[in-house]
């Protein structure tokens, strides 16, 4: 019994020891090149789409970055910096019925009223009970409204889930807790082909930038994210 209790003891020491710390990155990360982009203190670093500051509609709570749809300020936020060839790595926790989205490739300009005008999405979703979950294209993991998740990976609403975008060259790669979701090539036949099927059809900015901004939607729902961290790719 003793060389049990402590043999549990040293499994909890040691799930102690390696478990990350949160909004931090290890050294092996840093090495790696990876930083992160939201400081688990402040909004430091983004901003509300149009505008020049955040708003309080979006508040940092227990370490994440949290939308309250009920307060004054709202709006998508967006990173100051802009982003060609990266991983993106972020854990993302959605309310019941809730939607949301991480958007990339946005470019800020006047002429555009809204991040989803000229970017890309990796779909935020509460599969089960939101509304917008019809169409096998709008599920969590998917290439929003162009692809559908090739696996269901997501989880239960109030969960975390761990997403990561890879973006090089056009290249784009959608994981979601570990499993592929989406992999596709910007300007191929296929490509063209779900534009073509999709609501961007005739959205002459959308997916025209190659470089730009990443974006958390706020779509009207409570949505949290976490460990938001990005490493460019050469």
């Amino acid at each position: 019994m003793k060389n049990l209790m402590y043999g549990m003891a040293a499994l909890v020491l040691m799930g102690t020891g390696t478990a990350q710390a949160q909004n931090a990155l290890t050294q092996q990360q840093k090495k790696q090149g990876w930083h992160l982009l939201f400081d688990g203190k402040s909004t430091s670093g983004w901003h509300i789409y149009g505008k020049p500051d955040t708003e309080p509609a979006w508040k940092v709570i227990n370490g994440s970055l949290q939308l309250d749809p009920k307060a004054e300020g709202q709006g998508d936020l967006v990173t100051n910096g802009e982003y060609e060839n990266y991983e993106l790595s972020l854990q993302w926790k959605i309310s019941p019925e809730g939607n949301s989205g991480v958007i990339f490739s946005v470019n800020e300009d006047p002429a555009y009223h809204a991040t989803y005008e000229t970017g890309i999405e990796m779909q935020v979703l509460d599969d089960e009970k939101a509304e917008d979950n019809k169409k096998a294209n709008h599920l969590a993991g998917s290439l929003y409204d162009m692809k559908a998740p090739a696996v269901k990976a997501v989880k239960p609403a109030g969960e975390w889930n761990i997403a990561r975008i890879s973006k090089k060259a056009g290249h784009l790669i959608f994981t979601l807790n570990g499993k592929e979701t989406v992999n596709v090539q910007m300007g191929s036949p296929e490509w063209q082909s779900l534009i073509d099927a999709s609501k961007f059809k005739t959205w002459k900015g959308f997916a025209a930038f190659p470089k730009g901004h990443i974006a958390l939607q706020d779509h009207g729902h409570v949505v949290a994210f976490k460990n938001i961290m990005i490493r460019e790719l050469k």
